[in-house]
């Protein structure tokens, strides 16, 4: 009976011995994948890596990881023109491939977010003017251009373009509009640099900003 005591206790500790070192070594994984990732040019700033699932030491040995999360405050994406910060960023990440000493990776899938405040979105439409934005509702926008409220408008993507438009005047806008109907055209911008090679899927007013869906598939993450 001693025996048999002896016997569990030792493959207890076993067991945790191995867990252990699982749990470490995923740890220093997730360190180095948030280092070549941020040196990669897919994803700018050094993102916050975690990879999912147990035992960590399988996935690797296969070379395949069933979901890998990514998030971070230092995200941001660009119009080509201007770099915008991309708050609340959460991207998951199903069937990462990696290559021989993880030179290269493969995503099968992909979906994630991020939110870009009614500021920076002024900034990436301004077309010189002191356009300014926030929430009318869902799908719409205000506008107030120079202090003067101008009136709502719509949004909508296709591609990687975000477009307002079809704004509907106020009083003081309809009063204005004369001088106003070179800020009520559609504005527009297309974003280049999308987080972690995704496609813009979405694009969605909410009360702290406008929220940006992505998704994507068969991407080359590293390599």
């Amino acid at each position: 009976m001693r025996g048999l005591l002896k016997l569990i206790i030792g493959l207890v500790a076993l067991v945790g011995l191995l867990v252990g070192a699982d749990r470490i070594a995923v740890g220093v994984a997730q360190d180095e994948a948030a280092d070549k990732l941020a040196g990669s040019g897919v994803i700018s700033g050094r993102p916050t890596v975690r990879i999912d699932g147990f035992p960590f030491l399988t996935q690797a040995v296969a070379g395949r990881f069933d979901s890998v999360r990514l998030s971070g405050e230092g995200v941001t994406v660009s119009d080509g023109r201007e770099q915008v910060p991309l708050r609340s960023f959460s991207v998951r990440l199903s069937g990462v491939e990696v290559g021989s000493n993880y030179r290269s990776a493969t995503v099968h899938s992909g979906s994630g977010s991020g939110v870009v405040s009614y500021a920076d979105v002024a900034r990436l439409v301004s077309g010189g003017e002191q356009i300014e934005l926030s929430y009318a509702g869902p799908g719409t926008v205000k506008a107030t251009v120079g202090g003067v409220p101008i009136g709502q408008g719509n949004v909508h993507s296709k591609g990687n373009t975000i477009t307002a438009d079809g704004f509907q005047l106020g009083a003081l806008g309809s009063l204005l509009n004369g001088a106003a109907n070179g800020v009520l055209g559609p504005r527009s911008f297309t974003l280049t640099n999308l987080p972690a090679g995704l496609g813009l899927q979405s694009a969605t007013p909410q009360q702290d900003g406008l929220k940006l869906s992505f998704q994507g598939s068969d991407v080359k993450l590293i390599g």
